[in-house]
């Protein structure tokens, strides 16, 4: 091994010699050898903290390289970091990284539907681009799938599902959150449109909540009381998870044929099995309906934070979460926005905290960092 003090002497026998040369710093070192066109490959190292330094690099300093590949994002000591692969523009380099960033499925998921896609109508109207039948896998057990290549709003993660684990039916309750999803199903004009005139405004009928907690059982109102009636699938699985983790029965199902009349809006995401091996806990779910859009960042998370929570409710540690995709589409109106976000790079998934330990019903937003 060669050692050389300054970039001229290394950059001479590099010159001289076959052999590979590594920039290990500091600043200065970087600075000088990035700035050569005989460099051909970065390895970085981001962290998804933001740390005090006394030294930094200057934010251009790559602007002759392109990403060539991102790892999947890893913890330590609850840090999240991950590895990029740089490439000089004009290298012919390939990767180290075996792993790459899980958010880079959902991109290329993106790029498949654009290039694939039939056009199809669909009952808003607008039109979509769509394919059937995939799959995507996000290891929980060091990081959070958030996506980071666009905004996803992740406070209405987190109400809307504990409205669906209090197994609430109105969305007002949301509203009043600043929540809006439901905003435009539970509208008077839009429930007289679908023959449910007799409902009051933002009164949902028997959705996602009343299935998890009370399916089976008559749907009046969202203000009745139906305490002890129906079949709680929620409290089904925590005690399957609990008692008896090998069943094959550990399922979540929002579809009841019986009761899709009275929905504002049928359910998306219908249903979610939980897998338990070497102690880590496992949810695959399958949606039917899969806006890429707008939906799919916000059914990750939802199915992700829910795993979470039941991992914690049963003292078991985390696994993957497997998302099936039925009809997966992008809406025409979306195309613009979404080739824009394929040019992203994406960051370190974040790591998702749940600072105590309460029964599943009574966490608030503010258990979550």
């Amino acid at each position: 091994v060669q050692v050389f003090p300054r970039i001229d002497d290394a950059l001479q026998f590099y010159n001289t010699s076959n052999q590979k040369m590594f920039l290990i710093g500091g600043k200065r070192i970087f600075e000088e050898g990035l700035a050569t066109d005989k460099c051909s490959d970065v390895h970085l190292t981001r962290i998804g903290v933001e740390t005090k330094c006394d030294v930094y690099l200057n934010k251009n300093i790559f602007s002759t390289f392109k990403v060539n590949k991102t790892s999947q994002t890893k913890s330590e000591n609850e840090i999240n970091y991950d590895y990029q692969h740089l490439i000089n523009k004009n290298s012919q380099e390939q990767s180290y990284i075996d792993e790459e960033h899980q958010e880079n499925q959902y991109l290329d998921m993106i790029r498949k539907i654009m290039k694939e896609g039939v056009h199809k109508d669909d009952r808003t109207g607008v039109g979509t681009i769509s394919i059937f039948g995939q799959t995507m896998r996000f290891n929980l057990a060091e990081s959070f799938p958030l996506l980071t290549t666009k905004k996803v709003f992740f406070r209405g993660v987190v109400e809307e599902l504990l409205w669906f684990l209090r197994g609430d039916t109105n969305g007002k309750i949301l509203l009043d959150k600043g929540v809006k999803i439901w905003e435009g199903n539970g509208t008077r004009e839009y429930l007289d449109s679908i023959g449910l005139s007799n409902r009051q405004e933002h009164d949902l009928g028997p959705v996602y909540g009343y299935q998890w907690r009370h399916f089976g059982a008559e749907y009046k109102d969202c203000q009745s009381d139906y305490n002890n009636q129906g079949v709680d699938q929620v409290k089904e699985v925590i005690q399957l998870l609990k008692n008896n983790p090998d069943s094959r029965r550990i399922i979540l199902s929002a579809w009841n044929p019986s009761d899709l009349k009275q929905m504002a809006l049928p359910p998306c995401h219908v249903m979610s099995q939980f897998f338990v091996a070497n102690g880590k806990l496992s949810c695959m779910m399958y949606q039917r309906s899969c806006d890429f859009g707008l939906g799919i960042p916000f059914n990750i998370a939802s199915y992700a934070l829910l795993t979470q929570m039941l991992a914690k409710e049963c003292n078991l540690n985390l696994g993957e979460f497997v998302h099936v995709l039925g009809d997966t589409h992008i809406y025409s109106n979306h195309v613009d926005a979404l080739k824009r976000q394929i040019e992203r790079v994406p960051y370190p998934f974040p790591i998702l905290k749940i600072k105590s330990k309460k029964s599943l019903f009574d966490y608030t937003y503010e258990d979550f960092e």
